[in-house]
């Protein structure tokens, strides 16, 4: 028996000793293209089948990667470059070419300056002692920047197998959904999603007789913010539009809850702006840091709500960061927000434990 793939999400259907039954064709394609329920319901009703997601079996999918000879495409999340990157990356990929992605420039203003955004992503490659051979910025949503993306993978390719790599929600699918209907008029062939674990297998495409692209499932990794969110609240989480920054005019001793998933308190300088890039589900409430401790234990699954959070996170279960601020600069709260600081301060940052936070100078143009 032929092996058979859903064409949405890669997750086998049938082999010599499985046969999944009820999987129909993939709407908009081919008769012979089969598509599961899963998928299925996901494009037509918006129904979300969650699975026990295991990012070890994923990872000894993408060991294979070792022994081929191709071309690695890495995606990187604008909004989440710490939980971007893939454990034991160098030793997966090998000594094969690295074309670094940072995906999603959409969400940010359009004053954005670019080249920095750039320049940190190179930066934090290095810093994960990873190598790349070429950076670029795009939106595959809006599809800005991808005909000069399709020239570097043809270039650096050369003919060989294209592997889109990268953590989860950093948006291999929409990217590789994208490029298709560029190339060939096929829309949404594979499945997209915010929930993790949407693609369960390799899904290989054509690109010539020769040549394929691979769509890879993405790994969790433990820094993301979405493993302390409900999936069905991940929409108030994940921005899937440009962002508005909310500034605020703090002075020290002042507290920021972005949310009820990260604290921001003000503690040492004068009169200040934090300018906060967020989902703009995401509520911000300003408080007095004395007060701070008392509102959040009795309001996080209230007023800071959404979303709604198992536990009291930032009072029982967290990690605490403290930076002193030089110049303008960025504070990076993994897959949650940026908040942009003007002037020199001292910060401690309360977020879920195990949530990554860290420090650049600000990308953001003109801030107050």
């Amino acid at each position: 028996m032929t092996e058979i793939k859903c064409v949405g999400c890669g997750s086998i259907l049938q082999t010599e000793d499985k046969n999944e039954e009820g999987y129909i064709p993939a709407s908009g394609l081919h008769k012979e293209e089969p598509i599961c329920q899963r998928c299925y319901r996901l494009r037509h009703y918006n129904e979300v089948q969650e699975l026990n997601v295991d990012s070890g079996d994923f990872l000894t999918m993408l060991n294979s990667l070792y022994e081929t000879d191709s071309l690695i495409v890495k995606v990187i999340d604008v909004f989440d470059f710490e939980g971007s990157i893939i454990p034991s990356f160098n030793r997966i990929v090998g000594d094969k070419k690295v074309l670094a992605i940072i995906n999603k420039t959409d969400l940010f203003p359009k004053s954005t300056n670019v080249s920095r955004l750039v320049e940190r992503a190179k930066k934090m490659l290095k810093d994960a002692g990873i190598t790349a051979n070429d950076t670029i910025a795009i939106s595959a949503l809006k599809g800005q920047n991808l005909d000069v993306l399709m020239k570097k993978i043809s270039d650096m390719a050369d003919g060989k197998d294209v592997y889109i790599v990268g953590t989860t929600n950093v948006g291999k699918s929409t990217l590789i959904n994208k490029l298709l209907e560029d190339n060939t008029g096929l829309k949404n062939v594979i499945t997209t999603s915010n929930i993790p674990g949407t693609t369960l297998g390799m899904i290989d495409i054509p690109l010539g007789d020769t040549q394929t692209l691979y769509d890879t499932p993405g790994i969790v990794v433990d820094s993301q913010i979405s493993h302390y969110v409900k999936t069905r609240d991940l929409k108030y989480v994940s921005p899937d539009k440009e962002i508005k920054a909310k500034t605020f005019q703090l002075n020290s001793e002042q507290t920021l809850f972005i949310g009820n998933l990260a604290r921001v308190d003000y503690t040492e300088g004068g009169s200040n702006s934090f300018s906060v890039y967020r989902n703009h589900h995401l509520n911000i409430h300003r408080t007095k840091t004395e007060n701070a401790d008392e509102f959040y234990d009795k309001h996080y699954n209230g007023l800071l709500a959404p979303p709604e959070i198992d536990e009291p996170y930032l009072s029982q279960n967290y990690d605490k960061f403290e930076f002193k601020l030089n110049e303008a600069s960025d504070i990076l709260i993994s897959g949650l927000t940026f908040v942009s600081v003007t002037k020199q301060a001292k910060v401690t940052v309360t977020v879920p434990k195990g949530v990554n936070v860290s420090v650049r100078s600000t990308i953001f143009k003109g801030v107050q």
